[in-house]
């Protein structure tokens, strides 16, 4: 048996990106987010700033409909220049 976990979709599911704070990362990874799980509203987003400003942490909770759907958003964060790390 391996250790991946099996997910039952439609499931919500927790996309956290971050990125430096002085970048325009909310409004460019909402967008590529939105582009494939549809609008958020603002109780979908939550933001954190690092200790000392530099860096921000976005967590976007959506209801994820399939793995490849998972897949295409994360492919699109990671090849966003403004995104340090896809979780």
């Amino acid at each position: 048996m391996s250790g991946t976990a099996i997910l039952t979709f439609p499931t919500e599911f927790p996309i956290k990106v971050m990125g430096r704070h002085d970048s325009e990362l909310r409004a460019l990874t909402q967008a590529i987010v939105e582009r494939h799980a549809g609008s958020l509203g603002e109780e979908s987003v939550r933001t954190r700033s690092s200790s000392d400003g530099n860096f921000l942490a976005i967590t976007y909770i959506v209801l994820a409909q399939s793995q490849q759907q998972l897949d295409a958003i994360y492919l699109e964060l990671t090849a966003c220049e403004s995104v340090l790390v896809a979780l």
